[in-house]
């Protein structure tokens, strides 16, 4: 059986079972939290299948890094605060058919993305071989990626934890660079294992990060975020000063204001 092929079939039964999971608990946000686990899975399904190799081994421990990370954050962040209100808001204007229709729209939908991103993985895993020059740029990048999502996410956190920082728009650390470092980070890891399919000579891969970058930079990312937080006082005068999504240092002119 071709090793994607399997992956798909993987997928198809885990974003199952997942759905199967959110009827019991009423909450379709749950696969958000999958969604690192989801890559992982892909991973050591494939490096199970074919045997371990030196790109392989690397491919699977940074995704590995990676989706760990990720899950461990957005459990954190998620469980016990009820459904997100994006799907809250798909479930009300479904109303009662929601329960089969959020099978293909949420996890069918997602499932299918994954394993369209997943293709660089899959790819550096199953040709596998030495590493080279490549790989290691690549893993730069990938690291780089990591590093900017990780300190992101916890500097957002560490603010929202302090009680008079309720209200404000968060412009410190990285996200006075980037009013999205978690995202930049996010589309610096996918091109970062696209680096090591590419190295493994698996160039048409190509798919993956270009539709992972049009979705965090069109789609669920910053579009969507943004359309959300422009009613925020003093989002408009961090707007003004802060790059969308490349870090560079803020213009000058704007006045700080936390969080």
């Amino acid at each position: 059986m071709s090793i994607f092929v399997l992956t798909a079939i993987t997928l198809a039964g885990a974003m199952f079972v997942m759905w199967l999971v959110s009827l019991a608990v009423k909450d379709s946000s749950i696969v958000d939290i999958f969604w690192g686990p989801g890559f992982v899975i892909v991973a050591w399904v494939v490096a199970l299948q074919v045997g371990g190799s030196p790109r392989g081994a690397l491919a699977v421990g940074l995704v590995t890094a990676w989706g760990a990370r990720l899950a461990a954050y957005l459990a954190w962040r998620n469980l016990g605060k009820g459904e997100d209100p994006r799907y809250q808001a798909m479930r009300r204007a479904r109303g009662s058919s929601w329960w089969w229709k959020s099978l293909f729209i949420v996890f069918v939908l997602q499932g299918v993305l994954m394993w369209v991103v997943s293709l660089p993985l899959q790819a550096a895993i199953s040709r596998g071989g030495p590493l080279g020059t490549l790989d290691v740029l690549a893993t730069l990048v990938f690291a780089a990626g990591l590093l900017f999502e990780s300190v992101g996410d916890w500097q957002l956190a560490r603010f929202k934890a302090r009680p008079e920082h309720k209200g404000r728009v968060m412009d410190q650390g990285l996200w006075r660079y980037t009013r999205h470092p978690n995202y930049f980070g996010d589309f610096l890891v996918w091109w970062g294992l696209y680096g090591l399919a590419l190295a493994a000579g698996a160039w048409w891969t190509v798919i993956s990060p270009l539709v992972m970058s049009f979705l965090l930079l069109r789609v669920s990312g910053v579009a969507l975020l943004e359309t959300t937080m422009r009613a925020k006082p003093g989002y408009e005068e961090y707007v003004r000063r802060t790059s969308p999504f490349f870090p560079r240092p803020p213009r000058a002119g704007g006045a700080g204001g936390g969080g």
